[in-house]
């Protein structure tokens, strides 16, 4: 056969090919047998091989192949890749709607119009894949939301993503419908799963060859995935589900999105529906509750979103969450076990922790061997005493807790538990601080302190230093290696070559790894502080703050920054009340602390500026709001957040800069403050006009 007749039949078989893997994976239909498909596969195989020229990357025979890699590179997100919110009843998703409609002069006429849309939650692993004129370039995990691993080889192994988009070059598959124009990239958002049967069948694999059983479906395809070697990916049977088109779509609803995905290709959720009323969605959620294990694969709730593209982006976020979305997620899965003990644990910021250690138990396919019991007064409150059976609950990713005692089943004897009165770390007194439940250690220097401290700071949401993990960390504060999280910085190959199962290879990943994570977003460098009562979406909020008002290039100009904060300047920061701004001062005037930044200014850290959630309507932009008195419409927290959203500033004192003062009923001394300095004064009903306009 000369070339070109090799050509067209290869350019055939790959079409029949794919023709059947649509078939099969993506509408659960099968024309031929496997063993006649692999024969297609082989000849393509051997025809390529004879003529490697003819390979294209769409190729059937590109889907398994690639050596092992060494370790996966980093990909920073176009747009970052967001959590939802969640909410577990009807009373709570209703709130969702008052929340948003509130903000939303055109609510009823949106909703009336395109409705919400409500899809399936599966229970699986987020990724993005990126499409180059319809051919798949690039595949990454979520990982912290902004950035993210490249799996591109093991990604390809899943039949159930297209390499070549459906009419990428003019063509139309025969089962494909008529779609819009390509843009030149685009990018696609879904999830990853294992259906149940091919989960059952590797752990009945597993339990022939007598090896330990996998705990579910969901852990079992994110390990997969992040699988150095593509063979091991290719050999999981996993699939993959489409749910979201990001960046160009001609598309005026989600909706609409999930039928473009059809058309190019993917898989979709069958059950999806749009959904005129909340009413609509909890039959909806219901029906699908009922059915839920019927499934072939793992769900834990539905997804609901507002139908129309145009107000799901004016809504804009919340933290790390958008507001125009949210997870509708069935009740928590419990178990029953028995307290076997109660340790504790001390926390970075001090803080002891009492810990159940319960009877492990199979809770939604996890095993749970430990349920938080947050502090005394939760204790004392629940009459929890070791030896009880207790009701175990786990929601999610949430920590296990104890939700009741079964106080019938209690043995005599059960023993009561008492807060100790010294650390168990360091032996030295712990104390309980007026007006919080927490009791907490006092030493700074108390080693299970400074290792969590340390833990933190590496950990994903943080610096994120693949290779420097609880084990390592606590083998380098035993050999007096490390302190503090700055002397990280500061290691060498020549001390780690003496540290347990330290190759020279694996010394030289983690330097590697340190030396790369010196260049970190300010929001991620705020989180690895750890400062107390300042969780992961609020940095975003002080990050904001920040960057608008100063230059920040190293831990050095931060603290500069921080000392120029006054505590009205920290509580005009979303979610930062009184407590959380002293905490905040309080971190910042500590002399320790303030030594610790300085050295890892030293140590070369550089601090990335980072245009977080990019607000699309900037008609607010670098305008300063006050809010006094009562608003009718919206409650304060709404009215700042709505103000946000359209890249404005609210702060919280009247000054020459401020732009306007949104006066309510029974406005307060910042009217007239404003009536002082010239400020211009505007009602609810004029800010409305501004909003709208």
């Amino acid at each position: 056969m000369n070339k070109k007749k090799v050509k067209n039949r290869i350019d055939k078989l790959k079409k029949e090919i794919n023709r059947h893997r649509y078939l099969y994976h993506i509408l659960d239909k099968q024309e031929i047998s496997d063993a006649a498909l692999d024969s297609l596969k082989h000849e393509l195989d051997i025809l390529e091989k004879e003529f490697p020229d003819l390979i294209t990357p769409d190729s059937p025979t590109q889907r398994v192949g690639g050596k092992a890699l060494d370790k996966f590179e980093k990909v920073k997100h176009r747009i970052p890749m967001l959590s939802l919110n969640d909410v577990f009843s009807f009373e709570e998703i209703k709130e969702w709607e008052e929340r948003i409609r509130k903000i939303t002069p055109d609510f009823s006429k949106e909703i009336e119009r395109y409705g919400y849309f409500a899809e399936l939650k599966i229970d699986g692993f987020a990724i993005e894949l990126i499409y180059d004129n319809g051919f798949f370039n690039l595949g990454s995990t979520r990982g912290d939301g902004i950035i993210g691993e490249n799996v591109t080889q093991n990604l390809k192994t899943i039949e159930a993503i297209p390499l070549k988009l459906f009419a990428a070059d003019g063509e139309r598959l025969q089962l494909a419908a008529p779609r819009p124009r390509h843009p030149r990239q685009i990018a696609i958002r879904g999830e990853v799963f294992m259906a149940k049967k091919s989960f059952d069948k590797i752990n009945e694999d597993q339990r022939k060859n007598k090896l330990p059983l996998y705990a579910n479906p969901r852990n079992l395809a994110a390990g997969s995935i992040r699988q150095l070697n593509p063979k091991i990916a290719a050999a999981r049977d996993l699939s993959f589900l489409a749910y979201d088109i990001v960046g160009d779509t001609d598309a005026k609803t989600h909706e609409e999105k999930h039928s473009e995905l059809k058309n190019f290709g993917f898989k979709i959720d069958k059950y999806a529906k749009k959904c005129k009323s909340l009413e609509e969605i909890v039959e909806f959620w219901s029906y699908i509750k009922k059915i839920r294990d019927k499934l072939p694969c793992q769900i834990d709730g539905i997804v609901v979103s507002v139908n129309s593209n145009d107000l799901f982006s004016r809504l804009g976020f919340i933290g790390k969450a958008p507001r125009g979305a949210i997870a509708f997620k069935f009740p928590a899965e419990q178990s029953v076990s028995i307290v076997d003990d109660i340790i504790i644990q001390v926390g970075r910021t001090g803080v002891l922790t009492p810990v159940a250690c319960i009877r492990p138990v199979n809770i939604g396919g996890t095993i749970v061997s430990r349920a938080t019991l947050h502090n005394e007064d939760e204790i004392r409150k629940k009459n929890i005493r070791i030896g009880d059976t207790v009701i175990v609950q786990r929601a999610g990713d949430v920590i296990p807790e104890i939700v009741e005692i079964l106080t019938r089943l209690r043995p005599k004897g059960a023993k009561e538990f008492n807060m100790p009165r010294k650390c168990p770390a360091c032996g030295l007194d712990v104390i309980r601080k007026k007006g919080e439940a927490g009791h907490y250690c006092q030493n700074k220097k108390c080693f299970a302190v400074e290792k969590e401290k340390i833990i933190h700071f590496v950990s994903k949401k943080a610096f994120n230093i693949d290779g420097l993990g609880e084990k390592i960390v606590g083998q380098l504060i035993d050999k007096g290696l490390i302190s503090d999280a700055a002397d990280i910085f500061k290691l060498t190959k020549s001390d780690l070559a003496p540290m347990e199962r330290f190759a020279e290879k694996s010394a030289s990943n983690l330097l590697e790894a340190i030396n790369k994570s010196k260049i970190i977003p300010l929001p991620k460098f705020l989180f690895s502080l750890g400062i107390h009562h300042i969780g992961e979406q609020t940095v975003y909020d002080i990050a904001q703050i920040f960057q608008k008002n100063n230059i920040i290039k190293n831990p050095g100009d931060l603290l500069k920054a921080a000392d120029k904060m006054t505590i009205d300047g920290w509580l005009a920061i979303k979610d930062i009340g009184p407590i959380s701004a002293k905490s905040i001062i309080d971190w910042f005037l500590d002399n320790h602390n303030r030594k610790s930044l300085n050295r890892l200014a030293e140590s070369g850290i550089i601090i990335e500026t980072l245009k977080l959630f990019a607000v699309k309507i900037k008609k607010l932009l670098g305008k300063t709001f006050i809010l006094t008195g009562e608003l009718s419409s919206f409650t304060r927290e709404e009215a700042k957040n709505l103000i946000r959203s359209f890249g404005g500033n609210v702060s919280s004192f009247v000054s020459e800069k401020t732009d306007y003062v949104v006066a309510g009923e029974n406005p307060g001394t910042k009217y007239e403050k404003a009536k002082e300095l010239g400020v211009k004064i505007i009602n609810e009903q004029e800010f409305k006009k501004i909003i709208k306009n």
